[in-house]
């Protein structure tokens, strides 16, 4: 149905706000990373013991012990992109961390055995193809963004982990009773890495503290919720492919609030990426598991 598609658009959207609100935020981006991850499970909490009680029997400790490495690598996740994020622009930025799809393949074939096929591996080194041009223009020119680059692709590896890892959990009895605690321990994660900087938080700061709940709520809890939904009723390599595109919102909000204007090579380099990813994303013979994690 028209709206369901709608509804994935509008959770695209709500994730791409996320580079937008870090680059506009001051603080430190592992102290970013631990108040959104913390934020967002505190906001989930009721929806977790709503869950807890209806599948008290069937959720056990092995499934909270299960959720610690998923937890490490959203905890990394989290803080690279802060980094990565406020290195380069914004579009370039988020389309480098949401090149899960080109990543996801080789993961999934590491942990669950799945098979990865010719067309996959051709799709994804067009999309490397296109990120090379990126960090190349980048290196040529001593453009400050190189660094940048490099992190938001380590920043999407480590994505890449988390939801590879959320396919083989997914037989947990309840989405939130897998989500909350990864959040609940990404964030503790991430505050345990962030004490040498918590001093600087800006904690008499509203404006700090509404970018942290609009962190929160719009990216974390509205994007994932909402995408997540849609891999429920759509087919999982649409989701995928749509979720790339998170670097076009990103890049117009970019435009009209930091008036950001990418280089012309960059427009090429994403059509080679976007390519190399619709190659990737339709070459899967099983649904991929397309989660919001920016």
């Amino acid at each position: 149905m028209p709206w369901r598609y709608a509804l994935v658009f509008i959770g695209v959207f709500c994730s791409s706000t996320a580079v937008i609100m870090i680059r506009m935020s001051h603080t430190h981006p592992t102290v970013l990373a631990a108040l959104r991850l913390l934020i967002a499970s505190a906001l989930l909490a009721p929806v977790f013991w709503r869950e807890l009680r209806r599948h008290r029997g069937a959720y056990t400790r092995q499934h909270w012990q299960r959720s610690l490495w998923p937890s490490v690598m959203l905890s990394v996740h989290f803080i690279s992109w802060g980094y990565g994020s406020r290195m380069t622009f914004a579009a370039q930025a988020s389309l480098i961390a949401n090149l899960v799809p080109i990543a996801l393949p080789f993961f999934l074939h590491w942990l669950v055995a799945e098979r990865i096929n010719r067309t996959e591996i051709l799709g994804t080194a067009i999309a490397l193809g296109g990120v090379a041009l990126l960090t190349a223009r980048a290196a040529f020119t001593a453009s400050g963004d190189y660094l940048g680059n490099m992190i938001c692709f380590g920043s999407m590896i480590a994505a890449a982990g988390y939801v590879a890892l959320g396919r083989r959990n997914r037989d947990f009895p309840s989405l939130w009773l897998y989500v909350v605690p990864v959040y609940l321990q990404a964030g503790l994660i991430s505050l345990v890495a962030s004490l040498p900087w918590l001093g600087t938080f800006e904690f008499g700061s509203g404006r700090e503290w509404l970018l942290m709940l609009g962190l929160a709520c719009l990216p974390t809890i509205v994007g994932h919720s909402m995408i997540n939904y849609g891999v429920r009723h759509l087919r999982g390599q649409i989701i995928s492919l749509c979720n790339v595109t998170q670097f076009v919102f990103a890049g117009l909000l970019a435009y009209f609030i930091f008036h950001e204007h990418p280089a012309p090579l960059f427009y090429a380099a994403s059509a080679v990426v976007v390519a190399g990813v619709a190659l990737v994303v339709f070459a899967t013979p099983t649904p991929l598991p397309a989660e919001a994690v920016d």
